[in-house]
């Protein structure tokens, strides 16, 4: 599972899931990829989960770049315990998703193969997803 190697604070305040993303909003390494349509966070196990999923079913046939990484720590107190005494302590992490954020990329496989891989992946995830192809306005030029 995705996790920081290190943090400089290890307690976050909860922030917010409003706006679309700025960042991350084009398919930049693959050919295609998996699109958030709803604001979410998305744990690592969720990541992990829609990871194996797609490398599955393409059987290690294309490359697959994971996009998101879970940054943000969730905190949590024991079950049963008394009111107060500071917050409690990291129990996870997850990656904070707006809507346009490309998720997911993939290449060297069919598109047919791609689409069918991602619909599989988007099933782990608790959002919905859209499947999308890379713009043709100069984005093959760069290519290796």
């Amino acid at each position: 599972m995705l996790i920081p190697k290190r943090v400089k604070r290890r307690k976050q305040h909860r922030g917010s899931l409003k706006g679309r993303a700025q960042k991350g909003n084009k398919v930049a390494y693959g050919e295609y990829g998996l699109v958030a349509e709803e604001p979410a966070r998305i744990t690592s196990r969720q990541i992990e989960a829609a990871r194996i999923a797609m490398t599955r079913f393409i059987r290690r046939g294309g490359k697959v770049w994971i996009d998101i990484f879970p940054h943000k720590p969730i905190t949590r107190h024991p079950a049963e315990s008394r009111m107060g005494s500071g917050k409690g302590s990291v129990e996870y992490w997850v990656a904070i998703v707006k809507p346009g954020r490309v998720m997911f990329e993939m290449a060297g496989v069919a598109e047919d193969v791609a689409r069918e891989a991602m619909r599989l992946a988007s099933h782990k995830l608790p959002i919905k997803c859209k499947f999308v192809k890379k713009e043709a306005e100069g984005g093959e030029a760069n290519e290796g």
